[in-house]
């Protein structure tokens, strides 16, 4: 009889984790303001107090501008959104060329192609898996003039290095920091070391507004090109009625008062879920260190706070003795929600070969999107990465324990896979 759930044994864990995010009575009565209130929206295009957003929209911004210490912080209804604001308002042209790493979500490339930009892939660091300095000055060109950095998975880049480039270069430099609000580096919050910085409020992130994301900055040109990109490209001219004037190129991407409502009180709770994260993650790395041969989790927490939005581990096929997308298969079998590699090199999309975006056509025949160009994100994605959600509350050690005890499972019944 098999033991092992692939095989059609029992599942060592029958239960799903405790469901996330946490959802407070807090977050109730905030929206329940704005719906007694009755403005659901609040931004206008024309002069007057709801150009720049409602009362939620401003007390969320004022939020953020407090905890990261910045003159500026814009709410829009997405970081993708917040991306692609980023990018003109630190003034890339189009057919000039930012570098991006190959390892994250599409838009953290896309956001050049969206604006008419060339992205320019950059290997990523074998240890906190955010783009390598040593390789960004051999892929500059004369038409670079943005880096963005994603400090990935919730722990920090190697800002001191990528800075030092930038300010040699003058490139600008985007901090994406979708998954590690609140995380540090050497001191300083991700996100404020850079010309702006920018957050990610899905409903899977540390902290949620539903859908949402926040600009910060402390450069007021920047501040000023993003607010009139999140508001049809319009500017107020005082003393004047709504005109439709539209001075630059601009989109709907305002945030809701309700989504506001939510964010506003989620964000106040940064810190504590933060710290929860942190207890879950170092009491599971530790078991797993220490009972798990060949399974070595990755904690990027040298030079600062990792907040682990996900929790990665480096797979040895060697020493565990399964492969690592039949081991991973077999966890998920057992109840136990893990992911096989992250996301595929980003280079490896439709849209840079097949569906090819025109601007590659036009200004981009020089760069090449071929695999290979990144091998160290192809070792780690295809090979060695695994990781999970889970290491979150409402998560208990507990539940730390499950994924510990379905590993240990998995391994002491081999066999049953070796010889399937």
């Amino acid at each position: 009889m098999a033991n092992l759930a692939i095989n059609g044994g029992e599942k060592y864990r029958k239960e799903p984790f405790p469901r996330h995010p946490i959802i407070g009575e807090e977050e109730k009565k905030s929206v329940l303001e704005v719906l007694e209130r009755g403005e659901l929206s609040t931004f206008l295009a024309s002069p007057g107090q709801y150009f720049l957003g409602g009362k939620k929209i401003k007390e969320f911004e004022n939020l953020c501008k407090e905890y990261f210490g910045v003159k500026h912080a814009i709410a829009m209804n997405s970081a993708t959104a917040c991306l692609h604001a980023a990018v003109p308002a630190v003034g890339v042209q189009p057919g000039e060329e930012i570098l991006v790493t190959p390892y994250s979500m599409s838009c953290s490339a896309t956001c050049a192609l969206m604006t008419n930009a060339l992205p320019v892939f950059v290997d990523i660091d074998d240890n906190n898996f955010a783009i390598d300095p040593k390789k960004i000055e051999e892929k500059i060109t004369p038409k670079t003039k943005a880096i963005v950095v994603v400090h990935l998975f919730g722990g920090p880049a190697n800002m001191d290095e990528i800075m030092k480039i930038a300010k040699k270069h003058n490139l600008k430099v985007i901090e994406d920091c979708a998954q590690s609000p609140g995380g540090t580096y050497k001191g300083k919050l991700l996100g404020t070391m850079g010309d702006c910085g920018l957050f990610s409020f899905t409903e899977t992130k540390n902290v949620t507004s539903g859908e949402g994301g926040m600009l910060i900055t402390n450069d007021d040109e920047i501040a000023h090109i993003a607010q009139l990109i999140r508001n049809h490209g319009e500017a107020v001219i005082v003393n004047q009625p709504r005109t439709y004037r539209s001075t630059i190129l601009g989109y709907n991407y305002r945030m809701t008062e309700l989504d506001a409502a939510v964010g506003v009180e989620q964000f106040k709770k940064l810190d504590k879920l933060n710290d929860e994260r942190i207890k879950l993650v170092n009491y599971l790395a530790k078991k797993i260190k220490e009972e798990i041969p060949g399974i070595t989790p990755c904690l990027n927490n040298e030079n600062g706070r990792n907040v682990y939005f996900i929790l990665p581990f480096k797979y040895d096929e060697n020493k565990v003795g399964i492969s690592r997308d039949l081991f991973v298969k077999a966890l998920n079998e057992e109840g136990i929600p893990f992911g096989a590699g992250y996301v595929k090199p980003l280079y490896l999309s439709p849209i840079f070969h097949e569906n090819k975006h025109f601007i590659l056509n036009l200004f981009g025949k020089h760069i090449s999107y071929d695999k290979g160009i990144c091998p160290v994100t192809e070792r780690l994605h295809e090979k060695e990465v695994i990781l999970t959600l889970m290491a979150r509350p409402p998560a208990t050690f507990k539940d730390m324990d499950d994924i510990v005890g379905a590993m240990h499972k998995i391994i002491e019944n081999k066999e049953e896979l070796l010889n399937k």
